[in-house]
């Protein structure tokens, strides 16, 4: 039974392009899909799923892909600079009143 994932069009899209950039990384460095597959510890179908972006793949296939690719330090940039969440606690640390607007 396949998995059933709803995303946004905006990050179907975003899926979609990962996929390819690990495609062409895969490509750049003259691996087939049988052996990133294999590194990787994935079916190849697996493996096709990812180069398409697929979001009911396990984050852990991807980021064994990334790994075998030597792309794994990506992985520590992921949700590093969180605008939103600091903007919300400093707004917090301030004083903010519950209609959001920071008290004097």
């Amino acid at each position: 039974m396949k998995k059933s994932v709803h995303l946004f069009p905006r990050l179907k899209r975003e899926m979609s392009a990962l996929g390819e950039r690990l495609k062409l990384a895969r490509k750049r460095r003259r691996i087939s899909a049988v052996l990133l597959a294999e590194r990787a510890g994935i079916s190849r179908a697996t493996l096709l799923k990812i180069e398409k972006g697929d979001p009911s793949v396990a984050m852990g296939n991807y980021a064994a892909v990334l790994s075998v690719l030597g792309l794994s330090e990506d992985l520590g940039r992921l949700a590093v600079d969180d605008v939103l969440g600091r903007r919300m606690q400093d707004a917090e640390l301030l004083g903010a009143d519950s209609g959001g607007r920071v008290r004097g």
